[in-house]
């Protein structure tokens, strides 16, 4: 369950995603990180909760529609489905990002249209096929960033004084906020990108033959491991190459190993990264099927995406599931530079969205369990945490509004506007 959680929180928006952090927030990204940690430790602990206490399948949006109402569950489950869509046109994007590392020249298009292709064809053959490349997938994906951490740790230990390398590096271009607490409130959202995937803990422990069990250990193991895949990538990365020259179009992780000169580890991390978002596209397309799948069976959707082809794969579901990597193409035909930062804004508010749901799903089944009585629950988040957190977001997030910094990064202004729209 664990490996559910990290597999589909660690993709595109840690290794691409967090240089659009670094260049709002500078090294102050290591705040917006544990900022946006603090959140995936609140929602899953508001998740875990519940799960413990009524464990269903269906998750969040059944919670939602037994707690506040018919609507506010059918508003869940589609604002969750149409998040991850976009999800997966996100990744797509990204992908004919890192392509141009070694075909500049070629229209990220015919990247977006021949991976997708391949990966539509995964999904449409049977769940093995699926399971036996996402597996391979992930142990890579994993195995990458243990390395990352481990080169990057022996190259600033290693680094000759005056080198440029080093801690120095996080106060010596600007400062540690260089550009004030609201980039670093800036990265919060884009972390939160990151981050999106945690919340499927709680879809897999409601099947769990022992939930209360499995939830908390799945819960404290999870944001332990994603505290330090993030917080320590991060860290090493900033030190190794100033935050001036890790953000922008191209991963940071791909230009922290080619600043160790180390031969062919660029190349090799690109690779790694590629593979990241072909896990993460190939994870969400599978999901989004699934979640319309049980949508249309539920009567929440037309029955035609509840049929089951003879090696049970809902066909019909998948293909409307693919919406995401159409958007994706579109954008990438017209704003090829801004397409990726285009589509993880989109994808990001519904996310954020779905998990605002959360907390105040949270908040209802307080509420009921407080006038209700009964047994004390299993499993307690912090008193009073969910509201502490609500009051910031609806404090700070239309901050992410300003322009001031759009005149130097075009995911600033798609941010921007993307939070003026809210």
């Amino acid at each position: 369950m664990t490996m559910i959680a990290i597999g589909g929180a660690v993709g595109t928006g840690l290794f691409l995603g967090s240089g659009f952090a670094i260049s709002f927030a500078g090294p102050g990204v290591l705040i917006s990180y544990a900022i946006g940690a603090l959140i995936a430790l609140l929602l899953m602990g508001a998740l875990a909760e519940m799960t413990v206490a009524h464990p269903v399948s269906g998750s969040f949006g059944a919670y939602a529609e037994h707690y506040i109402g018919p609507l506010a569950g059918f508003v869940v489950r589609y604002a969750y489905w149409s998040a991850y869509v976009l999800a997966v046109g996100t990744e797509v994007a990204a992908i004919a990002v890192y392509m141009k590392f070694w075909f500049p020249h070629v229209p990220g298009l015919y990247w977006i249209i021949g991976f997708s292709a391949a990966l539509i064809v995964v999904n449409a053959m049977s769940v093995r096929a699926y399971g036996t490349i996402e597996y391979l997938f992930s142990s890579l994906k994993i195995a990458a960033i243990v390395a990352f951490i481990v080169l990057g740790a022996w190259f600033v230990w290693r680094a000759p004084a005056g080198s440029g390398v080093g801690f120095a590096n996080y106060t010596s271009h600007g400062g540690l906020l260089p550009r004030g607490w609201w980039g670093v409130w800036v990265g919060t959202i884009v972390s939160l990108f990151s981050y999106l995937g945690v919340e499927t803990i709680a879809v897999a422990a409601a099947e769990a033959q022992d939930p209360q069990r499995a939830v908390t250990r799945a819960f404290r193991a999870t944001v332990l491991r994603l505290v330090l895949f993030y917080l320590l990538t991060l860290a090493l990365m900033l030190a190794i190459v100033p935050w001036t020259q890790a953000g922008g179009n191209e991963s940071p992780f791909v230009k922290v190993m080619a600043a160790t000169g180390v031969p062919y580890a660029a190349g090799a991390i690109n690779f790694i990264v590629l593979v990241a978002a072909l896990s993460a596209m190939n994870s969400q397309l599978y999901i989004t099927t699934r979640m319309m799948f049980s949508l249309s069976r539920a009567g929440y959707a037309p029955a035609t995406f509840g049929r089951l082809t003879r090696h049970g794969v809902p066909t019909a579901a998948l293909s409307l599931s693919t919406i995401g990597i159409a958007v994706a193409a579109v954008l990438n035909a017209l704003w090829p530079q801004a397409a990726f930062t285009l589509m993880m804004s989109i994808a990001m508010f519904g996310a954020m969205f779905t998990w605002f749901m959360i907390f105040v799903t949270q908040i209802f089944f307080r509420v009921r369990q407080s006038r209700e009585g009964g047994a004390p629950l299993a499993f307690r988040m912090c008193p009073d945490g969910q509201f502490k957190l609500l009051h910031l977001w609806a404090a700070k997030f239309p901050q992410a509004g300003r322009a001031d910094y759009a005149s130097d990064s075009s995911v600033t202004a798609s941010l921007a506007a993307a939070s003026r729209r809210r």
